[in-house]
């Protein structure tokens, strides 16, 4: 029988150290079905990438390619990996950054919508970003990736 392969995704936890709290940059998903969902709608910026190409410099030009920036220069911090209920493999790396989400510029891609209609439509990769504590961000991120949070606050601690 042949082995079931599951995507992979790496992406980057922009984090920074404001007076009152710590906060993480999320992305809200884009699209017209994640348009109207807060719960389980945000994500770190990630996507996909092969085995040829490094994890960590995946996770880089994803975020550059999703957010139309940069990633920020910087050490960063392995999350490790999750796996999201839909299997894919999802690595992380937080980088402490700042940056305005007012300045992305999402990425696009094109959706069959509605699905089996034979109509396509541009959709943005992400359609906001958002500054979030950990205590806001942890309902709204896809569940897996909570783990990312902890891990973050973690390697803080220490």
């Amino acid at each position: 029988m042949a082995e079931t392969r599951h995507r992979q995704s790496a992406g980057l936890l922009l984090f920074r150290r404001d007076p009152d709290a710590l906060r993480i940059l999320v992305a809200h998903m884009g699209g017209p079905l994640w348009a109207k969902k807060d719960e389980r709608a945000w994500s770190v910026p990630k996507g996909e990438h092969g085995d040829d190409e490094p994890p960590l410099d995946a996770a880089r030009r994803e975020f550059a390619e999703e957010l139309g920036l940069l990633a920020p220069a910087g050490p960063a911090i392995d999350l490790g990996e999750v796996r999201q209920k839909s299997g894919k493999r999802v690595r992380c790396w937080a980088i402490e950054g700042d940056l305005d989400p007012a300045a992305i510029v999402p990425g696009t891609f094109e959706l069959a919508w509605p699905p089996r209609s034979g109509r396509t439509m541009v959709v943005p990769e992400v359609d906001r970003v958002a500054w979030l504590t950990v205590d806001e961000a942890r309902p709204r991120l896809v569940a897996a990736q909570e783990a990312f949070l902890d891990r973050l606050v973690a390697a803080l601690e220490d």
